[in-house]
């Protein structure tokens, strides 16, 4: 249950990081003075008392930490189920909708690989937009620039919408699932609100991320 608990936890620190992570997004349609000063404001924030960009590498600290627990959490459960089934997994209710189980949704299904995919997704977007350290577009010191060059691109956004489709499924069902281990599926009408709050927490993030691209491709943002 404790793992449980810190895959919830976890999930949903995550969840709102990217909340806050999309509403600096959006700031690409204020224009470059706009963007570029947000960035910048992430890096200054409680100086003098932190360091310059203190407050931004505590954020990144504890968003490692997160998503180190959240895996090895994951992991733990999944190597555990495959003991204790003899690597056949676990046995499904049977109904007349799906023979394959009630419980599973495509979203729940596709949890493990859709991981893997925002982690390699990660990994790849903090090279390109956060340390440039891969430039597709061309290279610049404005974060703006940076971000219009790279979203003009077409495999660039293509690959940024099958990333943000993993991460709506790997939203939808694991929202839903967090509140449900922290207690809050005790009806089934609580159960039903969770759901739309899932779709709808999902949908937000993920056409939330999509716009900016899109926009940027189609000539709505130019640097």
């Amino acid at each position: 249950m404790a793992l449980k608990a810190a895959m919830a936890v976890t999930g949903l620190i995550m969840v709102l990081f990217l909340l806050v992570h999309m509403y600096g997004n959006l700031k690409l349609f204020y224009g470059q003075a706009a963007f570029d000063g947000y960035a910048l404001h992430l890096r200054t924030v409680g100086e003098p008392f932190l360091p310059y960009a203190g407050a931004l590498w505590i954020i990144r600290v504890v968003l490692v930490a997160g998503v180190l627990i959240h895996i090895g959490a994951a992991v733990t459960l999944w190597a555990r189920s495959r003991r204790a089934t003899g690597g056949r997994g676990g046995r499904r209710y049977e109904s007349t909708r799906t023979r394959r189980g009630v419980q599973r949704s495509y979203s729940s299904f596709t949890m493990r690989w859709g991981g893997v995919t925002i982690v390699l997704f990660v990994v790849y977007h903090l090279l390109h937009l956060t340390t440039d350290t891969i430039h597709p577009g061309g290279v610049s010191p404005s974060p703006y620039v940076r971000t219009v060059n790279g979203f003009g691109v077409w495999w660039v956004v293509l690959s940024y919408t099958a990333a943000l489709i993993a991460i709506g499924f790997h939203l939808r069902h694991g929202f839903w699932a967090a509140f449900a281990t922290l207690g809050a599926n005790t009806s089934l009408r609580r159960r039903r609100h969770l759901n739309a709050v899932a779709v709808a927490v999902a949908l937000v993030i993920t056409i939330g991320f999509l716009v900016p691209p899109y926009v940027v491709l189609f000539g709505g943002i130019e640097a």
